[in-house]
């Protein structure tokens, strides 16, 4: 069974992480978050679950707004082939959220640890940023220090490599 909403926020008070949560309607589209986000300081983001010929499973988080070529992709972030996005059925059995839901935050669910967590790098330039907290009817602001600590701890340090707009920076952390 997926952890809940709950269990999340239970999880960072648990690590000592401050988080803020917002409450707002349901969600499926970065065009149906727009007017939320204005109202919601820091890095809003897109998250893309992608698995390569090998059935390697990636979780890409990136700028709302941000470029992303899916045949490019591929060997920046170490991929075996072209990329292709997984089905809601794997969203739900790796990360533990709906399609509309997809966030960082679900690698807590991941405990097999099969997804390969990849932030592009321009969302680092944000202090704070801003994941749905396993569901869609709310979003959570978390330092961009303490997501790097809490994706590190559930065992998904995260590749941290420009796979938008063409930049071509890598650094791994953890």
């Amino acid at each position: 069974m997926p952890l809940t909403r709950a269990d999340l926020l239970a999880r960072f008070v648990d690590l000592g992480i401050e988080t803020t949560t917002h409450d707002h309607p349901a969600v499926f589209t970065v065009a149906e978050s727009r007017e939320i986000k204005h109202a919601i300081p820091g890095g809003h983001s897109k998250n893309l679950l992608l698995k390569d010929k090998k059935g390697r499973v990636f979780l890409i988080t990136a700028e709302a707004d941000a470029a992303i070529d899916l045949k490019a992709i591929s060997e920046k972030i170490g991929a075996s082939g072209r990329v292709t996005f997984g089905k809601a059925e794997l969203l739900m059995d790796l990360l533990g959220v709906i399609p509309g839901a997809v966030t960082p935050f679900g690698v807590v669910n991941d405990v097999e640890r099969m997804v390969t967590m990849v932030i592009d790098a321009p969302m680092m330039d944000h202090e704070i940023l801003n994941f749905h907290p396993l569901e869609n009817t709310a979003t959570t602001s978390i330092r961009r220090e303490d997501l790097v600590r809490f994706l590190t701890e559930t065992g998904h340090p995260p590749l941290i490599v420009a796979v938008s707009n063409g930049r071509i920076v890598v650094d791994e952390a953890g």
